[in-house]
């Protein structure tokens, strides 16, 4: 079985499986950013090829963690090609 790393980013009570290919090194660099400046929008790629944009605080709760997990690949990364939920019903 092949398998990759797979990174979780739960901010406050919302989770999200971080695309490959998106770095969470300089996600966090960029959540870090906005923090300093007051706030601001932070966008990434998840898990199913979505952008998500969130408005990052200094309330605001950041946790990422790894794991590993089968190889997907459908996860590309590439939000022009989305899949899961429903995007699986097109």
């Amino acid at each position: 079985m092949q398998t990759m790393a797979r990174t979780r980013i739960a901010l406050n009570e919302s989770e999200f499986f971080l695309a490959q290919g998106e770095d969470a090194v300089e996600l966090r660099g960029r959540i870090e950013e906005a923090i300093q400046t007051g706030g601001g929008f932070v966008e990434f790629s998840v898990v199913g090829n979505r952008s998500v944009s969130v408005l990052i605080s200094s309330v605001t709760h950041v946790v990422i963690s790894v794991e590993t997990v089968e190889f997907d690949a459908r996860d590309t990364g590439d939000s022009a090609v989305p899949y899961g939920g429903e995007y699986d019903l097109l």
